[in-house]
């Protein structure tokens, strides 16, 4: 199935959505903090994340204005949420560093 460019929205707001989608998941360990201490983010931490979310949203939407098939972006998705995924974890709790020998 095609997906028409009359469903697009403009780039302008589309950026717009996901800069405030970046802010909002940003806001979650930041209320956190205020009741926990299980969550204690420095300001690097935010900045790396909101770097990683904001690179994320802005390269599917990049990415998506090539792509024309639905399937393709629905592919495009999954494979940068796991690619997402992959380096906050990563940078969370080193999981995956213990590959290398």
């Amino acid at each position: 199935m095609k997906v028409t460019d009359s469903k697009r929205i403009s780039p302008k707001t589309s950026i717009s959505i996901i800069a405030l989608a970046t802010i909002g998941i940003l806001l979650i360990p930041l209320i956190a903090m205020q009741f926990t201490d299980e969550v204690a983010w420095t300001g690097t931490d935010f900045i790396v994340a909101g770097a990683l979310l904001l690179g994320g949203g802005l390269s599917y939407e990049l990415l998506a204005r090539k792509v024309k098939t639905r399937e393709r972006q629905i592919a495009l998705v999954l494979t940068l949420v796991a690619l997402v995924a992959f380096i906050w974890v990563e940078l969370a709790v080193g999981i995956f560093s213990g590959w290398r020998s």
